[in-house]
């Protein structure tokens, strides 16, 4: 069991370490990002200290490099309601990371996509825990020196997307969604959400794609459409656990 469990921890700390190095590259256009929108150096760095969620970061800044200081509002809900879907993530994580007050305000902080993703991608609680602490910490840590370096580099960087740094993200989440697709549920969740969200982008402020995928998601969990019936889900809890006590 030892073994087993020894296993399943290096594997999420070693997807959590993929993912951190992907998403933590990512900081630098931000960086660059923010001090061509007009921030100083200083504040670009406080908004990844304090902020700490990257696509309302982006929203923000990128509602006030178009407005200007007038824009603030807007940038603030535009940053508001892309971030709002932490707040899901949140009540899915509660359980699992569990602790006093101290651990989940750290764990509060580190909620965000990557985090979330890793843990609920590991087979038990032990390796969610791993995988969400590992993850949240460096991408914290790698998101906040690389925000630092690009807006010190800043106009002569431009824009990093040139450098294929914005598709690194995408790339780490579908390597994290590919092996769940291997049943009829995750398929439909995964092209519908997708679609809706490609739908709405075009005509909506940013962050209700995201908050409509979610919905579709949760509308499918919730009637279990496409999903495994309750004997169907038994007779596989009862292989894993079967296959589990072999290994051991």
């Amino acid at each position: 069991m030892r073994a087993v469990r020894s296993t399943n921890d290096t594997a999420a700390i070693r997807q959590g370490v993929s993912v951190s190095l992907a998403v933590s590259a990512y900081g630098v256009s931000f960086g660059a990002l923010a001090v061509t929108a007009g921030l100083d150096i200083w504040q670009a760095c406080v908004l990844s200290l304090l902020m700490f969620s990257g696509g309302s970061q982006f929203a923000l800044i990128g509602v006030v490099a178009s407005g200007g200081v007038a824009a603030g509002p807007a940038a603030i809900a535009s940053a508001v309601l892309l971030g709002s879907r932490n707040s899901l993530y949140a009540m899915r994580m509660a359980p699992v990371l569990g602790g006093g007050w101290l651990r989940r305000a750290a764990a509060s902080h580190l909620t965000i996509d990557e985090s979330t993703a890793v843990a609920t991608a590991q087979p038990t609680l032990r390796s969610q825990k791993v995988g969400f602490w590992v993850t949240g910490i460096l991408i914290y840590v790698g998101w906040n020196i690389t925000t630092l370096v690009g807006a010190i580099v800043g106009d002569a960087l431009g824009d990093v997307s040139r450098f294929g740094l914005d598709a690194a993200a995408a790339a780490a989440f579908l390597g994290l969604l590919w092996p769940r697709l291997s049943q009829l549920q995750p398929v439909v969740v995964a092209i519908a959400a997708a679609f809706v969200a490609a739908l709405l982008t075009p005509w909506v402020p940013a962050g209700i794609p995201v908050l409509a995928a979610a919905a579709v998601a949760l509308l499918v969990g919730l009637t279990n459409w496409w999903g495994m019936k309750p004997e169907e889900a038994a007779d596989v809890d009862v292989s894993a656990a079967a296959a589990g006590k072999a290994q051991s």
